[in-house]
């Protein structure tokens, strides 16, 4: 079965002008159909960036 989402080795980076943070560092999942997936952690931990930067 193939599946519905497939997130491999996610990586997000943003340049400031104190350094590069990066939020999001070598995420990997995968979703397959029917299923339900949460992503849930502490503010600012990174939940919105990962989504953002998967749906591009």
């Amino acid at each position: 079965m193939t599946a519905a989402l497939d997130v491999s080795n996610l990586t997000t980076t943003f340049a400031t002008a104190s350094g590069t943070i990066v939020p999001v560092n070598d995420v990997s999942f995968r979703v397959m159909p029917g299923e339900v997936m949460g992503l849930v952690g502490e503010s600012g931990s990174g939940k919105s960036v990962t989504l953002r930067s998967i749906l591009g």
